[in-house]
C-alpha cells in the first residue's frame, strides 16, 4: 500500500554562538535560514546553557535570514538569560521580520532593531 505524501522534512539549522570577552553574546544564523521552532529553541537552549546563572546582552546577527516562522518567533519570546538584544540585518527583509516580531510579540527583555553593529553593541552596552 503507498504511503500517503509527507512534507520534507527540515534539516536544522545550524547556528553560532559565542559568549565575548565583553560579555556579549553572539548569535549568529546562516545565509538563507528558514528558522523555525525547533532551531529556535536549540539556540535558545545554548544561550541558557552559556550563561548558566548569569545574564548577559545578545546581539543577533539576522542578515540574509530568509523566514522565521510563527512556531520559532514564540520560542524568542520567551524569557531566557539574555538581558537585552539587539536584533542586526541589513536589508528590508531584516527589518520586515524584526518589525514584525516586535510588533506581534511582546519580547521578554530590551529588544531594538539596528542596522549598524556598532549603534547596536554601544544600545547593547548602555542597557
Amino acid at each position: 500500500m503507498d504511503q500517503p505524501g509527507t512534507p520534507q522534512d527540515h534539516q536544522q539549522v545550524e547556528f553560532d554562538l559565542v559568549l565575548e570577552e565583553s560579555g556579549v553574546l553572539r548569535l549568529t544564523w546562516p545565509r538563507g535560514a528558514r528558522i523555525k521552532e525547533d532551531d529556535a529553541q536549540r539556540a535558545m537552549d545554548r544561550v541558557n546553557e552559556l550563561c548558566g546563572t548569569d545574564r548577559h546582552p545578545m546581539i543577533v546577527d539576522m542578515a540574509t535570514t530568509d523566514d522565521v516562522t510563527r512556531g520559532a518567533r514564540s520560542v524568542f519570546a520567551k524569557p531566557c538569560q539574555a538581558s537585552s538584544i539587539a536584533l542586526w540585518g541589513a536589508s528590508p527583509v531584516d527589518r520586515v521580520i524584526a518589525n514584525f516580531f516586535l510588533g506581534i510579540m511582546k519580547p521578554p527583555c530590551p529588544t531594538r532593531f539596528f542596522t549598524d553593529e556598532t549603534e547596536a553593541l554601544a544600545w547593547l552596552k548602555e542597557q
